[in-house]
């Protein structure tokens, strides 16, 4: 019981974090110059759909009253009408936000797995010239944004040598898969068209890496920094001493308590990814909530700005969450510290 108090607790800190992050994206959308009415029916509309809209918006009442009503949509999924689309801002985010989500899924699972084997290597070779190269290749993905290394690859592998795809989530010929999770991997397998399957993931891997390159070389550090540390712990010296085999007392004594840390920023990274993913998809054409949200921005489109900011944050809270279960999975002393204090 004291782990689901500890994770009803979290839920309940994530929804407040939510419920300021709308408060400030409404706050923001009506102190912005300019009448919230007429950027939303367009700067020809003439007075009369202005008042109409306005009085729609509730714009004459007090500013907590506008707020009751904006978050009351906001819940139900109304944001409004995109400036950019003319479309509603919900159906936007249908059709963008699995785009992106399907990209920094695939990201996510490279940084995890290219990050933990990379980090597990570099401990088990300490201070030899793998650990070297490797802690090297760690330093340049970290200093190095993943946008370079988009370029670099679409000039590389895209243009010069013609091997990758670099635009688009599907080549021309291949007929899209219906439409189900929005994500054209999961919808391909379940309608068994391999052809669209490998299509679509052959197009992930130029933007999925560049955007996992800093996240994979974090967790690659953070993952060597902590099995560095266990491995001069006590229990792993006297492991050694009763003769256990080296590879048992990696995988079975010091792997386990060398994640918890890279799982925790492994949650941070996987969400900052999506937030900042809108320069990557902009360079491959990657059609994503990022490079709409971006557009957004550029355009001064408030309600699309208040869809994909608090999308965003939803998955913030989610990831949040997710890492809060995986780590005390992982760390008993999480599920059993409330235990010990009542």
């Amino acid at each position: 019981m004291g782990f689901i108090t500890f994770l009803v607790r979290r839920i309940l800190h994530s929804i407040f974090v939510l419920l300021g992050l709308s408060i400030v994206i409404f706050i923001i959308s009506r102190i912005m110059p300019g009448n919230p009415a007429r950027m939303a029916v367009g700067p020809r509309a003439p007075q009369y759909v202005i008042d109409e809209m306005s009085r729609l918006m509730h714009l004459h009442e007090p500013l907590h009253v506008q707020y009751y009503y904006w978050l009351r949509d906001a819940l139900h999924g109304d944001f409004g009408t995109s400036l950019v689309t003319r479309r509603a801002v919900a159906d936007d985010m249908k059709e963008f936000f699995p785009a992106t989500l399907e990209l920094t899924l695939f990201a996510g699972v490279i940084m995890a797995g290219g990050g933990i084997f990379i980090g597990i290597l570099s401990a088990q070779h300490k201070d030899k010239w793998i650990d070297n190269v490797l802690r090297l290749v760690s330093y340049l993905g970290v200093v190095t944004p993943s946008f370079i290394f988009a370029i670099f690859f679409l000039l590389l592998f895209g243009m010069a040598l013609e091997w990758m795809p670099t635009m688009s989530r599907l080549s021309p010929g291949v007929s899209p898969p219906r439409t189900i999770t929005g994500l054209i991997t999961v919808d391909s397998l379940l309608a068994g068209n391999l052809t669209a399957f490998l299509d679509a993931l052959w197009h992930l891997i130029l933007p999925g890496i560049a955007l996992a390159m800093g996240g994979l070389a974090q967790e690659s550090r953070i993952t060597r920094s902590s099995m560095s540390d266990n491995l001069t712990k006590d229990y792993i010296a006297s492991a050694r001493s009763l003769g256990i085999p080296e590879r048992v007392i990696m995988r079975r004594f010091l792997l386990k308590p060398s994640l918890i840390p890279t799982v925790s920023i492994l949650g941070l990274d996987f969400a900052g990814t999506m937030a900042n993913a809108f320069l990557v998809e902009f360079i491959f054409n990657w059609p994503g909530s990022s490079s709409y949200g971006y557009s957004a921005m550029l355009r001064k489109d408030l309600n699309a700005i208040a869809g994909v900011v608090l999308t965003m944050g939803v998955v913030f809270i989610v990831v949040n969450v997710l890492v809060d279960i995986v780590v005390g999975l992982l760390d008993p002393r999480i599920r059993l510290a409330p235990q010990r204090g009542e």
